[in-house]
C-alpha cells in the first residue's frame, strides 16, 4: 500500500482540475462535492476497492456507489484516469451536453462501471444494502472462493438526511452488513449555507444505534483517510466513516461554502484554483505521469479478476452453475408453471389474486433459487413467503426471504441494488396504496431497467373495512403512467400464474402485481389444459375472453377483479339480444405494444366500447374513444364490507346495463 503524497495529491488534484473544467464548460454542475472527496476517493482507488477497468461487469468486483449524484463529475473522472474504455476525454468534454454519457447524474445504463443510477439523494445508499444483501447471500451459496467484495458508498449530507437513509441503514445494522462502507463526505455544506440551518442531529450517534461501526477522518490526509478505512474493513459491522472535508477544495476564495455546491466556479476562481493547487496544465489535460499513476490502480484488480477466473475454471460444473445462476432466470419461469397451470384447468380454484400469486410462487421459488422474496411487515397479507424460502438473517445469508420491516421505500430500493448486483431476482411486497411510498424507487427501477418484481395486495375498495386510507383509486392508473413499468392486474388464479411468468420474462422492465384481497372466481381453464408459454393469453396484454353471443353492439373492457363483473354485465345484456364483447386487460402496457390490427380486432371501431375498474378513470378513453362509457371511481372509498361498497359505488349489473342501454338508444 502507497500512501506517498507526492504520487497520490497530483492524482487527486487531476479529479478536481477534470472536475472544475467540466463545470464551468457546461455552464451547469457541482463541481464542489468532487473536489472535496478527491483525496478520500484517490486513496480508495488506489488502495482498497477491487476492480478491473477492463472487465467492468466482472462479477466479484467491488461495488462503487456515489450516492451523492449529483457530484457526477467524481465518478465520471475516476473512470476516465483509471483505464475504463468510457467516459473518454471528448464525453467528459460534453459533461451535460446531449449525446454524452456524463450526464448530469450518473446512469447505470449510459457507462459501464456506473453501478446505479442515483440523484435523487438517499437512494444510492439504500440501493447499495440491496447490493450488500446480494453479495453475503451468494457468498453464502457460492463461498468465498466465487464472491467475496465489498459495497462502497460515497454519500452526503443530504443522502443521510433523506428518510430513505432511516429505512436503509436499520436494515443494514439488523442484517449485520460488515462488507458495506459508507464514506461520508463531512463538508457541513448544503445548497441552502450551513448544516446548521436544517439540522441539529447527530448523525454518528444515529448510526451506531442502529448497530453500525462508526469511525472518522481528516479528509484531505491521506495517511488518516487509510487509517479510518483500514478500520472499517477490519470491523464486521457495517461501517460509517466520517470523512471530514472541505467542499470544492482547491478554489481558494469559494471553498468551505455552498457558492462551490451547484454551479461552475467562474474562470477567475478556476484560474485561481489551478494556482493554489499547482495544477499548470490546460483544461482537460491530464500529464502521462500522473496518468500512468492512475491506470496502475487497476493492476491490483486485474491480478485478482485473474486469480478468480482460475479459480472458477477449476470445476467446470460448478462454472456452470455459478454462470447459470448469474444470467438470471431467463425463459425458465413459464416450464416452471406448466403444471400448475394446467391443474388448475382441471380442478378450478375460487381465490383471491394475492393467494394465487402465493400459489405461483410455490412451483416459481423450488425451481428457480435466484429468486429471493420479501415483504414490508405484510408477509401474511401479501402471501409473498415459500416452502422453499427461509429468513435471510445475518445468522444465515443463504435465506431467500427479507423481513423488511415497515420499510416500504427501504424495501423497493434494497431491490433495485440487488438486481442491479445480479444473481438475484428479487421481488417484495406491501399493500398498493403504499407503492406511494415506494414510488422514487420504482421509478428508478424502470429509469434504470431492472426486473425488480412488486407485489401490490389489497388493490381495489374490494379491501373493504381498512377504509379510504388504504384503499387505491388513483394508484393503478398513475403506475401506468411510467415509462418501462407493466403494470398487471390479473383477474384469476390463471391470470395472475400468467403474469408472474411475464413478469419474470422481461429483466430490464421492473413489474407491478396488483392483486386483490377479497376471493374471485375463476374465468379462465377451458383450453388451458396444455398450457405452456406459447399459449400464454396474457402475453398480449389483453384478449377476448369472452366472444358475443348475439350480433356484437358491445365491448366491455375490464382488469382484474371486475373481469368477472363484466361477464356479468356481458351476460344481462345477451339476454337482452345485445351482443358483447369481454375483454381482460391484465397488462395496459404489453396490449400496446401489440400490432395494429390485433389492437383493432379487439376494439373494433363499430361498437360501443366499455371500461370498467374500480379506480380512476382517467385514461381510459384511448380504448374507449370519447364516446365510450367508463365505469370507475373518481373519488375516495369508505369504511364498509367489500360487498357493500362495489354495491355503493356502481360496480353491480344492475347498475352497469342501464347505463350501457341508455348510451346505446341516445
Amino acid at each position: 500500500m502507497s500512501l506517498d503524497p507526492v504520487r497520490l495529491q497530483p492524482m487527486a488534484n487531476a479529479i478536481r482540475a477534470l472536475s472544475m473544467d467540466a463545470v464551468q464548460a457546461a455552464n451547469s454542475g457541482h463541481p464542489g462535492m468532487p473536489m472535496g472527496m478527491a483525496d478520500v476517493a484517490t486513496v480508495l482507488w488506489s488502495n482498497y476497492l477491487k476492480f478491473d477497468p477492463h472487465a467492468p461487469d466482472w462479477a466479484d468486483r467491488d461495488r462503487f456507489v456515489l450516492s451523492a449524484g449529483h457530484g457526477s463529475m467524481l465518478i465520471y473522472s475516476l473512470l476516465h484516469l483509471s483505464g475504463y474504455a468510457a467516459p473518454t476525454m471528448d464525453d467528459i468534454r460534453n459533461f451535460r451536453q446531449l449525446g454524452s454519457p456524463c450526464a448530469g447524474h450518473p446512469e447505470n445504463f449510459l457507462l459501464p462501471g456506473v453501478e446505479c443510477t442515483t440523484g435523487p439523494l438517499g437512494q444510492g445508499l439504500a440501493m447499495a444494502v440491496g447490493m450488500a444483501m446480494a453479495e453475503r447471500h451468494l457468498n453464502a451459496v457460492f463461498g468465498d472462493d466465487l464472491v467475496n467484495h465489498r459495497t462502497w458508498v460515497v454519500a452526503g449530507d443530504g443522502c443521510l438526511m433523506e428518510g430513505i437513509n432511516h429505512e436503509a441503514i436499520g436494515l443494514a445494522g439488523h442484517l449485520g452488513l460488515g462488507r458495506m462502507i459508507v464514506l461520508w463526505d463531512d463538508n457541513n455544506i448544503t445548497i441552502d449555507g450551513g448544516t446548521d440551518l436544517s439540522t441539529s442531529e447527530d448523525i454518528k450517534a444515529r448510526y451506531t444505534a442502529t448497530g453500525w461501526h462508526v469511525t472518522s477522518c481528516d479528509g484531505h490526509s491521506f495517511e488518516d483517510i487509510a487509517r479510518a478505512l483500514d478500520e472499517a474493513v477490519a470491523d464486521g459491522r457495517p461501517s460509517l466513516v466520517a470523512c471530514k472535508t472541505v467542499i470544492g477544495k482547491g478554489a481558494p476564495n469559494k471553498q468551505g461554502t455552498s457558492a462551490t455546491h451547484g454551479a461552475p466556479l467562474g474562470p477567475e476562481e478556476i484560474a485561481a484554483a489551478r494556482e493554489e493547487l499547482g495544477w499548470e496544465h490546460e483544461p482537460f489535460t491530464v500529464p502521462t505521469d500522473i496518468l500512468a499513476d492512475w491506470h496502475a490502480t487497476g493492476e491490483r484488480g486485474a491480478s485478482a479478476h485473474g486469480a478468480w477466473a482460475g479459480r472458477l475454471a477449476t470445476d467446470l460444473n460448478r462454472k456452470a452453475k455459478f454462470e447459470n445462476h448469474m444470467m438470471g432466470v431467463g425463459g425458465l419461469a413459464a416450464p416452471a408453471l406448466e403444471a400448475h397451470i394446467r391443474n388448475l384447468a382441471e380442478e378450478p380454484k375460487k381465490v383471491a389474486t394475492r393467494k394465487a400469486s402465493e400459489m405461483a410462487l410455490e412451483p416459481l421459488t423450488a425451481a428457480l433459487p435466484q429468486l429471493i422474496g420479501g415483504s414490508a411487515d405484510l408477509t401474511g397479507s401479501n402471501n409473498t413467503k415459500t416452502s422453499s424460502t427461509s429468513p435471510m438473517s445475518a445468522q444465515d445469508y443463504s435465506g431467500r426471504y427479507v423481513y423488511y420491516g415497515i420499510r416500504e421505500f427501504g424495501m423497493a430500493a434494497a431491490m433495485n441494488g440487488m438486481a442491479l448486483h445480479g444473481g438475484v431476482v428479487p421481488y417484495g411486497g406491501t399493500f398498493l396504496i403504499f407503492s406511494d411510498y415506494c414510488r422514487n424507487a420504482i421509478r428508478l427501477s424502470a429509469l434504470q431497467e431492472v426486473g425488480a418484481i412488486y407485489v401490490m395486495t389489497h388493490d381495489s375498495i374490494g379491501l373493504g373495512e381498512d377504509g379510504p386510507t388504504h384503499q387505491p383509486v388513483e394508484q393503478v392508473m398513475s403506475l401506468r403512467l411510467m415509462p418501462n413499468l407493466n403494470v398487471y392486474r390479473p383477474c384469476d388464479v390463471i391470470e395472475t400464474a400468467e403474469c408472474w411468468a411475464l413478469a419474470l420474462s422481461t429483466p430490464n422492465t421492473p413489474s407491478v402485481l396488483c392483486l386483490s384481497r377479497q376471493g374471485l372466481p375463476q374465468l379462465r381453464g377451458e383450453g388451458d389444459a396444455d398450457w405452456s408459454a406459447s399459449s400464454n393469453r396474457s402475453a398480449k396484454g389483453a384478449y377476448r375472453i369472452a366472444s358475443a353471443g348475439a350480433d356484437r353492439k358491445v365491448v366491455l373492457v375490464a382488469t382484474g377483479s371486475e373481469v368477472a363483473l363484466a361477464a356479468e354485465v356481458a351476460g344481462a345484456l345477451e339476454e337482452q339480444g345485445i351482443g358483447a364483447d369481454v375483454v381482460s386487460m391484465p397488462c395496459a402496457e404489453i396490449f400496446d405494444k401489440q400490432p395494429g390490427d390485433y389492437r383493432a380486432d379487439v376494439f373494433p371501431a363499430d361498437c360501443l366500447k366499455v371500461s370498467i375498474e374500480a379506480g380512476s378513470t382517467l385514461g381510459w378513453e384511448r380504448y374507449t374513444g370519447t364516446y365510450g362509457v367508463n365505469i370507475g371511481l373518481d373519488r375516495f372509498g369508505a369504511s364498509a364490507p367489500a360487498g357493500d361498497l362495489f354495491a355503493k359505488f356502481g360496480f353491480t349489473a344492475e347498475a352497469i346495463v342501464p347505463q350501457i342501454l341508455n348510451k346505446l338508444n341516445g
